[in-house]
């Protein structure tokens, strides 16, 4: 039986998912960011995370390690987002 509330992760391909739109603002609600600051994500994924963060007036550095992952998510974010390929694991230190 198909789930119609749409409030569950999704498969984005390449064996990752999208977190259920509740744990998104769960997560956003407990940052308690306020528009201008900076935010680094990890693991963009989709690049849903990056595009509400960047609707939310943040600063968003976004770094997914996944090649395919990060092409498709590059053609669609905003280019107020700044967007990298490669392994989050050093951060983005000059940012």
């Amino acid at each position: 039986m198909e789930r119609l509330d749409g409030n569950y992760p999704l498969p984005i391909g390449y064996g990752q998912t999208i977190s259920q739109p509740y744990i998104v603002a769960y997560m956003l609600e407990k940052l308690k960011l306020t528009t201008g600051d900076k935010v680094l994500e990890i693991g963009s994924g989709s690049g849903y995370l990056a595009a509400v963060l960047n609707e939310m007036g943040v600063e968003v550095f976004a770094i997914e390690i996944v090649p395919e992952l990060f092409c498709a998510a590059d053609k669609v974010l905003s280019r107020k987002i700044h967007h990298r390929l490669g392994d989050g694991y050093a951060g983005w230190p000059e940012e």
